[in-house]
């Protein structure tokens, strides 16, 4: 019985966090952006920094303004969109630099 007892409780233990892991968190209920931060605070209290619904704020500075900053906000997924086609984008210019330079012939 005691036996029985000790595997249950350690099989719940493995269990649980992976219950817990598998739970998904709510998006935002608006934009990031339009948040303001006590509202994204209260959105990311319990969200792990690396979970696709965290929302994280970065500033830009404004060009042709040496003060003015904008603040963005978005979640991680979107960020992890927003660099993915940034980065696509710098691919696909480079690649038809180099293919116009190359046929100067």
């Amino acid at each position: 019985m005691a036996k029985s007892l000790t595997a249950l409780i350690a099989a719940a233990l493995i269990v649980a966090p992976a219950a817990l892991a598998a739970e998904e968190s709510a998006p935002p209920p608006k934009t990031p952006s339009a948040m303001t931060p006590t509202e994204i605070n209260a959105h990311n209290a319990g969200l792990a920094p690396s979970d696709p619904n965290f929302i994280k704020c970065r500033k830009t500075v404004e060009i042709g303004s040496l003060v003015k900053k904008n603040r963005v906000c978005r979640t991680n997924a979107k960020w992890k969109e927003v660099i993915a086609n940034s980065s696509q984008n710098a691919r696909d210019t480079t690649e038809a630099m180099t293919s116009k330079a190359g046929n100067s012939n």
